[in-house]
């Protein structure tokens, strides 16, 4: 029988108005279906006219304009149903979910989901299985903690062999995400391959942890100011000022 890394997956993937889960918005969406390692994936997209200006140091990154964004894009209330139906079906089918960076795409859902939905991630999953989360970050982050350098989703893809076409478009980056965790799984089967998806969700949670609070202690160390959040894979919500 086949590793579970050598099996179905899928990868959920976004491109934002900027970086902060609280105030920015989804511009783009894809997820990214594949049956088995090396089968022609399955490939849905969403462009969405987020309603707010699109600065143009996030335009620089993922190419899409405001302009191209009120013409082209969709309104997002429907944008974000159809994408939450989609992780809904996929939990249900017991399909894990590769997403690079889980706490940002999908925190940035829910909040999307609160805005133009009245819902939450948690809430429109209720009624199927629990997602499973795979974040090729977190897993590479503790399998091998030791090597130096950056782990964005560009440096995994040179160090595990994965080719990325076309980065900071949704559906390439869900996909190269996606064969970084097939990668991953492969060069260190002897430690994954026991485990279950779902098993392997709730240990991330903390490993997380625990990296967090790692990088927390020299941003400490180093005078920065700067909070890193432990949650995984979605940010409880900020408590609303009085």
């Amino acid at each position: 029988m086949a590793s579970w890394y050598e099996g179905h997956l899928a990868a959920f993937d976004t491109e934002t108005t900027g970086v902060d889960v609280e105030g920015d918005r989804i511009v783009s969406a894809a997820v990214v279906v594949q049956e088995a390692a090396g089968a022609r994936p399955r490939v849905r997209r969403w462009l969405v006219d987020p309603g707010v200006p699109v600065p143009a140091e996030a335009t620089a990154v993922h190419g899409l304009t405001e302009e191209h964004l009120r013409r082209n894009g969709r309104w997002p209330a429907p944008v974000m149903r159809e994408m939450a139906d989609e992780l809904q079906y996929l939990a249900a089918a017991g399909r894990p979910l590769v997403v690079m960076n889980a706490p940002f795409d999908l925190t940035l859902l829910d909040r999307e989901l609160r805005r133009h939905r009245a819902s939450s991630l948690d809430r429109w999953l209720a009624a199927s299985a629990p997602l499973r989360v795979l974040d090729p970050r977190v897993l590479d982050r503790h399998l091998d903690r030791y090597r130096k350098g950056r782990r964005t989703l560009t440096d995994l893809c040179a160090h595990y062999g994965v080719t990325l076409e076309g980065a900071h478009d949704a559906a390439a980056d869900a996909l190269a995400a996606l064969e970084v965790v097939r990668a991953l799984g492969r060069r260190f089967s002897t430690r994954l391959e026991r485990l279950t998806p779902a098993e392997l969700h709730t240990l991330q949670g903390g490993w997380h942890a625990a990296q967090t609070r790692g990088l927390q202690a020299w941003f400490t160390r180093t005078g920065s100011e700067e909070c890193v959040d432990p949650q995984w894979p979605v940010r409880r919500e900020l408590p609303t000022a009085a």
